[in-house]
């Protein structure tokens, strides 16, 4: 658990009472539960714990390869984490909204939010500490001032709290689906309608348990997840579209529009690659097959009508700057470029853009919209579709 960073204390254990009530773990091993769990800690101190007889199940000693049964009551003796606060780094940032009370900054993609294992230097939240000097505390020691969060490789609007009262509010402004967001995304094929409403369930995988998929409704593992759409651009092969989920679930914008045949372009998670190329646009080279996402089967219960959400239908396609069009000719090779040619890819991830959020500030009670433009990477991604697969003309 990058270990110079975090120290234990062995001296000073507390209890805590764990029960097994979610469906869907009863194949995993003890020690990697508790690793999910007990997110402080690694597998390897885990396992430690477990040996050491610090770890019982109903009430009686395990291993570490012990298969979680449904039901099981766990208590565990953990130890005193030594980490009072994320180290602070000076990382620089481009900061949309400022004052005493919150932060909004436009994270560039590739940029973890918040440490956890394999990242716990270099987030956003390092950055901020050493931006802010101090931020309030949360549930999660590694988490300070974060309200919400957004994967990885999407880029854009990210909000967070400099005192625990704003944290409060609007945290609970989240929660009340009050507060109003809009994506960018940039999809795989041909969408059909302009505009219409995803209402599915989203739940974990049943076997992989770091993806998210779509449940039956009806199904207790599943959650209500809606997720708005208008279409703002068509190419050959491409549609560039703005989302508006009303629902905040984990990889709920990526896994809705894969679920209806179009996944968002070089998300390896949910799609059909992990990168996009200028030669991947040139020619008539078909799009890639839809992937076909399967429905877990429901646990009882009754299909819901869809959600109704009414929204404008968009009217001129939006007009993105062709700051990229230099890096889109320069990712093709040129006539001299020999087979060992290895051109860098016009996008390398997800093309998912937090573009703006709309609230009210936690102290005035103003309604504030705080925008981040579209970055680099899809902006170039566009241009090229511009020129190599713009839509057929309309017929007269």
């Amino acid at each position: 658990m990058g270990g110079k960073r975090i120290q234990i204390d062995m001296n000073a254990l507390r209890t805590v009472e764990l029960q097994v009530r979610n469906h869907g773990v009863e194949d995993y091993r003890l020690d990697v539960y508790l690793t999910k769990r007990l997110k402080q800690f690694s597998r390897s101190l885990v396992q430690r714990l477990i040996r050491e007889g610090l770890v019982e199940v109903n009430g009686h000693g395990s291993k570490p390869s012990y298969q979680i049964n449904l039901g099981d009551r766990l208590v565990v003796r953990v130890p005193r984490v030594i980490l009072a606060q994320t180290v602070p780094e000076a990382i620089p940032l481009e900061v949309i909204y400022e004052d005493d009370y919150i932060i909004a900054v436009n994270k560039p993609p590739h940029f973890v939010v918040h440490p956890a294992a394999g990242h716990w230097e270099g987030t956003l939240v390092n950055a901020l500490l050493h931006h802010c000097g101090v931020l309030p505390e949360t549930d999660d020691i590694f988490r300070p001032g974060v309200i919400h969060r957004l994967d990885k490789n999407t880029s854009g609007v990210i909000l967070s709290a400099k005192t625990t009262g704003a944290h409060h509010d609007v945290s609970k402004q989240f929660q009340d689906r009050s507060i109003e967001k809009t994506y960018l995304a940039l999809c795989e094929g041909d969408i059909e309608l302009d505009a219409d409403v995803i209402d599915k369930p989203i739940g974990r995988h049943p076997k992989e348990r770091e993806r998210m998929a779509i449940r039956k409704v009806g199904d207790p593992e599943g959650k209500e997840a809606v997720t708005g759409y208008e279409v703002i651009e068509r190419f050959r092969g491409f549609t560039f579209v703005r989302c508006l989920p009303k629902t905040g679930r984990t990889h709920q914008i990526r896994v809705h529009l894969a679920s209806i045949g179009h996944p968002i372009v070089a998300d390896g998670v949910y799609g059909h690659r992990e990168t996009l190329y200028l030669r991947d646009l040139a020619g008539d080279a078909a799009p890639p097959p839809r992937p076909r996402l399967r429905i877990v089967p429901k646990r009882g219960g009754r299909r819901a009508r869809a959600a109704s959400l009414t929204m404008p239908m968009p009217t001129e396609p939006a007009t993105i700057s062709p700051a990229g069009e230099n890096e889109a000719a320069a990712a093709a090779p040129g006539p001299e470029a020999g087979p060992e040619a290895a051109p860098e890819p016009l996008l390398s991830r997800h093309a998912l853009h937090a573009a703006s959020l709309t609230f009210e500030h936690p102290i005035t009670g103003e309604r504030l919209t705080l925008s981040a433009p579209l970055p680099e990477d899809m902006a170039s991604v566009l241009v090229a579709l511009r020129e190599h697969r713009p839509a057929p003309a309309a017929p007269d």
